[in-house]
């Protein structure tokens, strides 16, 4: 089976060059195309209803045709109410499981931050400033995740926005995820096959006791911590957020065929808009983890064995 995988479009009209309907007309051509089962996204899909034609948007990704499916990011709801959007994204819920030819598909919600001896959920950027205990599964959700996998009578793919395997930025209970995939590959080997994650728009792939954790880059852009005057001004004036951008020239997303315990990931690269890269800005060429930016999705065949 084959679904197309896309994270971080960050649909912001007036805000972010990125999440264009050119783009996603290009993912959901591509998808139509290749015959797909379906298609999924890692999060951040856009920043709430933040515009008139947010809605629309949507709608397109959700009704193209094909199933489509949301992971929520932590900005999926920064404008408006996580209530609203998981009804605009028609999810069931915050997290969830689906089932398509012989593999559970089981889309978790890493989008808490725990505060005042609660698990408080991303919304209305509530989550602006803090930094201890942010971005993570709350004791449901990890409760919820353990019967998930361990009932499933299909291997797993696990889809999140943030990351399950990175080791100093990731999930803040990152910890307890990993417990649960190696128990449950422990009692039945390729209970989970691949977890899939967002938000950090890098592109990377690493096989750690033997599942394959597969970092997505996004659609369309990195972000920059600190600005940079690269870009023409009338650009600036258009997208508010562009001194904080780097941008691609094409839409970043990929096609994932499974079969068995063999993993097949058609990538993509695309260039850098205007030749601007990191390097040119006063931002460090690598993130907290040694990732480059860079606009590509890499292609790769793996089995796990």
């Amino acid at each position: 089976m084959k679904f197309l995988l896309f994270s971080d479009l960050h649909h912001f009209p007036g805000d972010l060059m990125s999440g264009t309907d050119a783009q996603l007309d290009a993912i959901l051509t591509h998808a139509a195309q290749a015959g797909v089962d379906f298609i999924i996204h890692a999060g951040d899909f856009c920043h709430g209803l933040t515009s008139p034609e947010t809605p629309a948007f949507i709608e397109r990704y959700n009704a193209c045709g094909i199933p489509a499916y949301h992971v929520l990011g932590n900005h999926d709801a920064d404008f408006t109410p996580l209530s609203e959007m998981l009804q605009c994204y028609r999810m069931p819920a915050s997290y969830y499981y689906f089932d398509c030819k012989g593999y559970r598909f089981v889309c978790t919600d890493t989008n808490y931050f725990y505060e005042n001896g609660r698990y408080v959920h991303c919304e209305m950027r509530n989550y602006f400033g803090k930094k201890e205990q942010k971005y993570c599964l709350p004791p449901e959700e990890i409760a919820w995740l353990r019967r998930t996998i361990g009932e499933s009578p299909y291997p797993c793919v696990l889809i999140s926005h943030d990351s399950f395997e990175r080791e100093a930025v990731g999930a803040y209970n990152r910890r307890e995820v990993l417990a649960i995939i190696n128990e449950a590959n422990r009692k039945k080997p390729h209970s989970v096959l691949l977890a899939i994650n967002g938000h950090y728009h890098r592109d990377h792939i690493r096989i750690l006791d033997n599942v394959c954790y597969f970092e997505v880059c996004s659609v369309g852009y990195d972000w920059l911590t600190v600005p940079h005057n690269h870009f023409p001004r009338e650009l600036c004036d258009q997208y508010a957020d562009m001194p904080h951008s780097l941008v691609w020239n094409d839409p970043l997303h990929c096609i994932v065929t499974l079969e068995g315990s063999t993993i097949t990931i058609e990538g993509m690269e695309s260039s850098y808009f205007m030749g601007v890269t990191r390097e040119m800005t006063d931002n460090p060429p690598y993130d907290p983890s040694g990732r480059p930016s860079v606009p590509r999705i890499q292609s790769a065949k793996l089995t796990l064995h």
